[in-house]
């Protein structure tokens, strides 16, 4: 563990449990994200709009995953993500100022820092990667090999955007796998 034994208990109190219901909102775009949280149940799922105003699902988040709006959160400047709960969501929160200042007092803060922001970097390459070298019906296999039972609880329009195909070519490759 990072932790000492002293530490885990130091963090219970610093931790705050939140509830989000389905479609409520972690953070929005152009807000700045000040906390880290870890997703201890349910599915969100992060998007972006483009300039024509689309949304655009860059990612989806599933239980034992850091969330934050990273960008946001290490510069202080507006989050250009938007991460909402697809069901219904249990998080732990860790405030930006409780991640700092434990961090001027504590290496064992700057290594979970640094688990955080190797984890988030690992997760955007791979999605980078899977877009860059992978067919939508590889990458559709693979989601629904990493989180079988959640992926069902996906909205397809929110599958489709996230693999980059319409609808209807994701029926199309859903048929194709079930068979």
């Amino acid at each position: 563990g990072i932790f000492t034994n002293t530490e885990i208990e130091a963090i219970g109190s610093m931790v705050t449990e939140e509830f989000i219901q389905k479609d409520g909102y972690f953070i929005r775009e152009g807000q700045v994200c000040n906390r880290v949280a870890f997703l201890w149940s349910g599915i969100m799922r992060s998007y972006y709009l483009t300039a024509t105003g689309d949304e655009v699902t860059y990612c989806f988040l599933f239980p034992e995953q850091f969330i934050t709006a990273y960008s946001s959160f290490i510069t202080g400047r507006p989050s250009p993500e938007s991460i909402i709960a697809i069901t219904d969501i249990k998080l732990l929160i860790l405030s930006r100022q409780v991640v700092e200042d434990n961090s001027s007092r504590s290496i064992n803060w700057v290594r979970f820092q640094k688990l955080i922001a190797e984890r988030l970097y690992v997760e955007m390459e791979e999605r980078i990667f899977k877009l860059l070298k992978e067919k939508a019906e590889s990458r559709y296999e693979a989601l629904l090999t990493e989180q079988p039972e959640l992926v069902r609880s996906i909205p397809l329009q929110y599958i489709a955007s996230y693999l980059g195909i319409t609808q209807r070519h994701l029926s199309r490759i859903r048929r194709e796998v079930s068979n």
